[in-house]
């Protein structure tokens, strides 16, 4: 593997693991049109975004081959939560679509179904969590359950407050059973937000992307900034923290989440797994075939 890292490099994984959200963090401090830690022009920050790539795709992988010979493989969760149109679609094609897509497991989760009310909330979350050798991504995840509750009362103070604790522990379970979290916050500006809705209804190619109620939900943005730097500032831990990556810059967001994601794959310390056949003995069985 290539191992770049460091050197005359732009950007690093140390880099973007700097954007982890601690005990006092505070939303607004975060300007959702800078870029920390990187310092160029567009031409630099193209190759910054793709200087990682042969690494990241054989981790990538090592991660699946070994989740194909081994169920005690590990998993890699990321976790892309933001305001609509953050580009939580845009990091899953940009930096997902480098990989085999047979190691990927993708799921959304929306309004939960009958069925799914009838649950504890993280039952529909359990149902689709990665499998051995693979990178899920949630795009959106378990944080709606009390990120859109806190924002329009749809459960008690109380309830939501058992909730942070809830997500707590099974984060912390997952992490313990071989999975590792990256949990990212796209933090978009609403100029920002609003320019992305305006393409949608001036672009017949983006129309099916547009959702009335994504304006109604604007009437909400103070609410859901205060929700958001709760639910961060409660379920940043350890084991799991959260990154706030600026989301106004399309380019650095997604090579932001690139290098989080590779450091998650670095520290499995990933191998190619061992044979369980004779490499010589099928070598020359091929060669008398």
């Amino acid at each position: 593997m290539c191992g770049y890292d460091g050197g005359m490099a732009n950007f690093s994984t140390s880099d973007a693991k700097e954007l982890r959200v601690g005990a006092d963090f505070v939303l607004s401090d975060v300007d959702p049109g800078s870029t920390p830690n990187f310092k160029g022009d567009r031409d630099k920050l193209r190759k910054e975004f793709s200087e990682i790539d042969e690494e990241l795709s054989e981790l990538q992988e090592m991660l699946y081959a070994n989740g194909r010979v081994s169920a005690d493989t590990g998993a890699v969760l990321l976790v892309l939560q933001g305001m609509d149109t953050a580009g939580k679609g845009g990091v899953v094609r940009h930096v997902l679509g480098l990989v085999d897509p047979q190691g990927v497991d993708l799921a959304s989760f929306g309004k939960p179904t009958e069925e799914e009310l009838a649950h504890d909330f993280l039952w529909r979350i359990r149902k689709k969590l990665p499998r051995p050798g693979r990178i899920g991504v949630f795009d959106r995840s378990h944080y709606e359950d009390v990120l859109i509750h806190r924002v329009h009362g749809l459960s008690s103070a109380d309830e939501i407050e058992r909730r942070y604790g809830a997500i707590v522990d099974f984060e912390r379970e997952l992490v313990e059973s071989g999975v590792r979290i990256v949990k990212v916050m796209l933090h978009i500006s609403p100029e920002f937000q609003r320019e992305n809705l305006e393409e949608r209804l001036d672009r017949a190619d983006k129309h099916w992307k547009y959702n009335p109620g994504d304006v109604t939900e604007r009437g909400y943005w103070a609410e859901y900034q205060e929700a958001y730097e709760i639910a961060l500032r409660r379920t940043s831990t350890e084991h799991a923290p959260w990154y706030c990556v600026p989301g106004d810059d399309k380019p650095y967001a997604r090579m932001v989440v690139k290098y989080l994601l590779l450091d998650a794959l670095r520290s499995m310390d990933l191998d190619w797994p061992e044979p369980d056949f004779d490499v010589d003995a099928e070598k020359r069985r091929l060669a008398e075939s």
